[in-house]
């Protein structure tokens, strides 16, 4: 017998009958309101191109890292899974890597993907019957005869889903054919792209050398030089801010930041390219790099964003078989206070530099970054992240950091995500989970519950909207582009 697929309406509100009436209604005012996604990693191809979704394992599983982490701790190989290693596409065959995950339901329960799966099946596609061994074949077919149809192409979802702005995450040698070919449709719907330098200010890289290569041949510079090489970022920037970039993101390792003299700069930027330094010096250059970032910041605009704190790529040989990005970055210790200070003592004082700071180290929150946030004027707190986007994660992000930062040195939520289909439930919860915390300030007598409601409407809409910049002028159209 098939069990029932049921979304309760009051899931994820308080069980305190007074307050979750309270949350009721600040969700109400909150949960049409459209998505603002500043920060994804969808395929801009899906919007470029609006090719039918192959099937359900391609579109739900293969690229959902969430999902095959979590099945890969037990025992089941990424290859059964369909997911892509470094020698190509997985021969694996659809149907039987669906019905590997369905039989295997029961190892989210508890976890956030099984609400935004629960939101997937019932919402986006209908189904009133839970995904297990038995409905397996039932979910597969009836979710690949829908996404044949027109209405479940990449843009039609995205209009269903009322999204008003998406971001993707390109590297600097991107040559942003997709976003191109977007801007040149003449399609309506906003997605636009985030510099994302790391593969070219990170020594350790495994690609750096053949990036530094790329980046000189796609800017003309020389980039062997150290004028040259920020010259070529400058150039890479003003091509990406005409894609509609509003942002860049930093995933370094660490949030250090320095701020060396032009002798020692030189001297550091010959040894990371001549391939012959240590670990530190690697460090060292990355963190010279992130308050270059903030200078050219200063000069054009874009929002930096810094997401410290991932030992990316732990298991040796998933990295070697399948590539980055495959389940295995886990969090570390992140210190920011001492680590932000080289930056923040040369620029942190200027309100033009906007600075959005992410964590994946929760003991970080009280102690160092609503502090931290609650006093620069160029930081901003980024929400609760990657391991810790669940409905707890987002309680510990509130409860540790209102008291210090308040609400509006916050940038509302981000879904941070690849699973295309699973963003409306990704900002489901968030607005859920912050609606629940206001209404407990209301019920405790802490705040008006006409405050909360103007809250619960910036948090959800308004808040991303400023601290990415939203709001200012467009790029240029597609006729002026080169």
């Amino acid at each position: 017998m098939t069990r029932p697929l049921q979304l309760n309406p009051d899931r994820l509100f308080p069980a305190e009958p007074a307050t979750r009436a309270v949350a009721r209604r600040l969700y109400a005012a909150v949960k049409t309101l459209p998505i603002i996604s500043p920060h994804g990693h969808t395929d801009p191809e899906w919007f470029a191109g609006d090719a039918p979704f192959a099937n359900a394992a391609e579109l739900l599983l293969a690229p959902d890292h969430y999902l095959y982490r979590m099945l890969y701790s037990q025992g089941v190989s990424l290859e059964s899974l369909g997911v892509p290693s470094r020698k190509g596409p997985s021969g694996a065959d659809p149907r039987a890597a669906w019905r590997i995950f369905a039989a295997n339901q029961h190892l989210f329960r508890g976890t956030p993907s099984a609400i935004w799966l629960g939101h997937v099946f019932a919402e986006v596609f209908g189904f009133d019957v839970a995904l297990e061994s038995a409905t397996a074949d039932l979910y597969y077919d009836r979710i690949n005869e829908a996404l044949a149809t027109p209405g479940f192409r990449p843009r039609a979802l995205f209009e269903r889903f009322n999204i008003e702005l998406l971001a993707t995450t390109e590297s600097p040698t991107d040559p942003l054919t997709h976003h191109k070919a977007m801007r040149a449709s003449g399609w309506k719907g906003r997605v636009v792209t985030a510099y994302r330098p790391d593969p070219v200010v990170d020594p350790e890289h495994e690609d750096f050398t053949h990036e530094i290569e790329r980046f000189g041949e796609m800017t003309g510079q020389d980039v062997h030089s150290w004028k040259g090489y920020l010259e070529a970022h400058r150039i890479r920037r003003a091509a990406f801010m005409e894609m509609g970039a509003t942002s860049t993101d930093h995933g370094h390792p660490t949030a250090q930041t320095a701020d060396l003299s032009e002798v020692d700069i030189h001297d550091l930027f010959r040894k990371v390219l001549s391939g012959v330094f240590t670990p530190a010096e690697a460090e060292l250059f990355r963190a010279q790099m992130l308050t270059e970032m903030a200078k050219m910041s200063l000069d054009d605009g874009l929002v930096m964003q810094i997401h410290p704190g991932s030992f990316r790529n732990h298991n040796r040989w998933l990295h070697g078989t399948f590539g980055r990005d495959k389940g295995a970055d886990i969090p570390t210790r992140t210190d920011y206070v001492r680590a932000l200070k080289p930056l923040l003592d040369k620029l942190g004082n200027d309100p033009r530099l906007s600075i959005i700071v992410f964590t994946l180290d929760e003991s970080s929150y009280a102690r160092e970054l609503a502090p931290l946030a609650g006093h620069y004027p160029c930081l901003k707190l980024g929400p609760a992240w990657w391991f810790h986007d669940s409905p707890e994660g987002m309680r510990r992000f509130r409860e540790q950091t209102t008291e210090t930062a308040g609400f509006y040195n916050t940038v509302g939520f981000n879904d941070d995500t690849r699973a295309f289909l699973s963003i409306p439930a990704r900002h489901d919860v968030a607005r859920r989970v912050d609606a629940s915390f206001l209404a407990r300030l209301v019920t405790e007598h802490r705040i008006s519950e006409d405050d909360a409601a103007e809250t619960a409407v910036d948090l959800a809409y308004n808040l991303p909207k400023r601290a990415y910049k939203l709001d200012e002028p467009a790029a240029k159209p597609a006729s002026e582009l080169v």
